[in-house]
């Protein structure tokens, strides 16, 4: 039977390699615990580093929705806003309009004033049509330009929806056309108040009731408009609602996968240690070579 011979140097490569394994798992549990990571670089674990990559990838996609909705919000919100004013403009109009049918109550100085009144609500509406969102109008489509409706009420905007992408498939428009809201030309609320305007400094009381008629639409036409908004404002608050849930469930999932548990972590670099001391002590024990141990 033979047996194998072990010589000194054989003895001090094995327990020099296994001091090396234990000193490299060491170091490896320290690393982690510094860190607060558990994957430091792709070797650590191939599998969990690809499914870190995935849902970092979702969660990228996740926060470009979220901005996108953020921006949906804020263009509607003006939106909103904007067509508040206007509505309340008409809503005054209106009420010139139904003042100067009354002809038994008014001269014409009066006439002439209610006019001038609606002067200044045909130019503040005309500044509601031409608001901008980060510098475009925001009535206006498509447009390049920094109007929706020039100074006579034409509308100078080009008509194309303007979508958000709020999920991965889910989409808003949040463009308005300005003629669903204010007209064009000379069918466009501007020409309407002008007219209206003409027909009191004239006294045409026909003209007066035409106005009066058409405010009147003009006013339903604003309403559909601005639930169409209300709509659109309440569905992307709904997506950023569930992009926030979703945001936190990845994050909540790349947390698991990337990051320590710092009290697990410090248990195992203690028993590490321990190990390693104890390799220490039992190596320095067993290699004590002599010179007899040279010569053999």
């Amino acid at each position: 039977m033979s047996t194998l011979r072990l010589t000194q140097n054989v003895l001090v490569d094995r327990s020099v390699g296994r001091l090396q394994l234990g000193l490299s798992n060491l170091a490896r549990v320290q690393e982690r615990l510094s860190t607060g990571r558990q994957l430091n670089r792709p070797s650590d674990s191939p599998t969990d580093t690809t499914s870190a990559m995935r849902l970092r990838s979702s969660l990228k996609a996740v926060e470009q929705h979220a901005r996108n909705a953020q921006d949906g919000l804020g263009r509607l919100g003006l939106v909103d806003q904007t067509l508040f004013t206007v509505s309340e403009n008409i809503g005054r109009a209106r009420e010139i309009a139904l003042q100067g049918a009354n002809t038994g109550s008014l001269d014409q100085n009066a006439r002439n004033a209610l006019a001038t009144e609606l002067d200044h609500i045909r130019a503040d509406l005309l500044s509601q049509a031409n608001t901008t969102y980060l510098t475009r109008p925001v009535f206006g489509g498509v447009t390049a330009g920094s109007q929706a409706f020039d100074a006579t009420g034409t509308f100078t905007g080009v008509a194309g929806a303007i979508p958000r992408r709020v999920g991965d498939d889910v989409k808003v428009d949040v463009s308005v056309d300005g003629r669903s809201v204010f007209g064009d030309g000379a069918t466009s609320v501007f020409a309407e108040i002008e007219d209206l305007a003409t027909a009191l400094r004239s006294g045409d009381h026909a003209g007066v009731q035409t106005g009066l008629a058409e405010l009147g639409a003009r006013v339903s036409t604003v309403a559909n408009a601005h639930a169409n908004v209300g709509a659109a404002y309440k569905r992307i608050e709904q997506a950023e609602t569930t992009l926030l849930s979703r945001k936190l469930d990845l994050t909540g999932s790349l947390s698991e996968v990337e990051n320590v548990d710092l009290a697990e972590a410090t248990v195992d670099v203690h028993l590490q240690e321990v190990a390693y001391q104890a390799a220490l002590a039992a190596t320095a024990r067993v290699i004590q070579p002599s010179l007899l141990d040279f010569l053999r």
